[in-house]
């Protein structure tokens, strides 16, 4: 059963080779220390990888699991139909599961405005008050009581605070991102003052809890060296290790299918707040600037669970279009003419700019939208401070092709040489053996 590929923005894609056909090349005269038992801690099982963070969790245990004895205990997936079929595959790699019963809050009615009320007088930000469930820390209890476990590792930085009911135990912090400077940037770019208050109180109370929770924790793996030197000066982590996002690029390689050479596409998960705040803005204010500067120009908006706002608003923006929960996002990177990453919310690394990169597509994002990335701006993409910003640049890679895909075949190699998973995994294998105060 193939493990993957994975893409950030729609479901599974039928593989072309297996990502895990290199395995044996990467075990080949490594250390034979081990086996760990690594219990990792998460809000639910990571499949399918149909967004950013489960796409990396996925890609890094699948190969540890190889190697090492993994534990996936979590919440129960949401869906009931993905739920089966999630640990079913767990266990088709290899990987044992213990998975805990959970009603999953509603984010909208009034039960939803009931409950950021009540927070208020918490110390503890909504997100994690909400994750940390009296059953998984049973669960959590339990498990080490009847097992040896030489590594505990937090997949989501909020599931510390349920490890802190085992607290001699060794615990690796996975920060995807770091959580209060996602709130700062909500707060800086919300303009109802209402919201933009308890936005800020959410931010403070995530600073306070990332703080206790990196200085409590055996030590902490960043996604980028900007995000490593956060955690460093601003919340007492130790031992802090980068290991960046990846891509299959096996998977995600050019194609000799023409571009639509006016296509300009926006790709990832639709369900998530920093990208629909960014496709919003593509909308109603970065597009429309585009089509005034070259009518011909087309948008193509690709993810999973849009909305039916976003939906509804497409249908009115003339020249754009909505594609949900594809199959494959390989059609529309090798067929755009640029992808455009219009963020100013957000924090890590941006999976889709590598999946970009791997097929050779140029790349028009923010700052914010590059940040953590070992690419340089006019080298390997183009990168403007802000969105107001994006139109001007997003046409110069419509007029000027030939440029944009030489930039884009340097960016690809730096992909190449720095974001393979199998990398990555030994890195994060060598973290492990790190923690638990093993030399490999």
């Amino acid at each position: 059963m193939d493990a993957l590929p994975l893409t950030s923005a729609g479901a599974r894609s039928a593989p072309a080779v297996s990502p895990l056909a290199t395995w044996q090349t990467w075990t080949t005269g490594r250390s034979a220390r081990g086996p760990l038992h690594v219990v990792i801690v998460d809000e639910e099982l990571p499949y399918p990888a149909n967004s950013g963070k489960r796409i990396r969790t996925l890609n890094l245990t699948l190969r540890l699991a190889r190697r090492h004895r993994v534990t996936y205990l979590c919440h129960r997936n949401a869906d009931p139909a993905e739920a089966r079929a999630a640990e079913q595959y767990f266990q088709a790699h290899g990987i044992a599961t213990v998975v805990v019963e959970r009603a999953v809050p509603r984010k909208s009615g009034v039960g939803f405005y009931a409950r950021l009320a009540a927070n208020l007088f918490s110390p503890l930000p909504y997100s994690v008050a909400t994750h940390n469930s009296p059953a998984l820390r049973s669960a959590l209890r339990a498990y080490a009581d009847r097992n040896t476990v030489d590594l505990w590792q937090c997949e989501w930085t909020p599931y510390a605070e349920a490890l802190r009911t085992l607290p001699t135990a060794r615990r690796l912090i996975i920060a995807h991102n770091v959580e209060s400077q996602i709130w700062r940037r909500y707060a800086e770019t919300e303009t109802n003052p209402l919201k933009r208050w308890y936005i800020g109180r959410q931010c403070r109370k995530f600073a306070r809890f990332e703080r206790r929770a990196h200085g409590d924790a055996t030590g902490a793996v960043a996604v980028s060296s900007e995000d490593a030197g956060l955690l460093q000066k601003h919340f007492r982590a130790r031992n802090v290790a980068v290991v960046e996002n990846g891509v299959d690029t096996a998977f995600f390689r050019p194609s000799d299918e023409r571009r639509r050479p006016e296509r300009i596409l926006f790709l990832g998960s639709l369900d998530w707040r920093p990208n629909l705040d960014g496709v919003r803005l593509l909308l109603d204010d970065v597009f429309p600037l585009v089509r005034v500067l070259q009518p011909g120009a087309e948008l193509c908006i690709v993810g999973r669970n849009p909305p039916a706002w976003l939906q509804a608003r497409v249908t009115r923006c003339l020249g754009a279009e909505l594609h949900a929960n594809v199959a494959d996002v390989r059609p529309f990177l090798t067929g755009c003419a640029v992808l455009a990453v219009p963020l100013r919310i957000g924090g890590g690394s941006r999976l889709k700019i590598l999946e970009a990169l791997a097929c050779a597509t140029p790349v028009v994002a923010t700052r914010v939208g590059a940040e953590g990335l070992k690419l340089e701006a006019g080298r390997h993409l183009d990168v403007v401070e802000n969105v107001d910003d994006m139109p001007s640049a997003l046409v110069r890679c419509l007029r000027e092709p030939a440029i944009a895909q030489a930039q884009a075949a340097q960016g690809r190699s730096v992909v190449l040489k720095h974001y393979d998973w199998d990398v990555l995994a030994q890195r994060l294998e060598r973290v492990w053996f790190d923690c638990v105060g093993v030399e490999n």
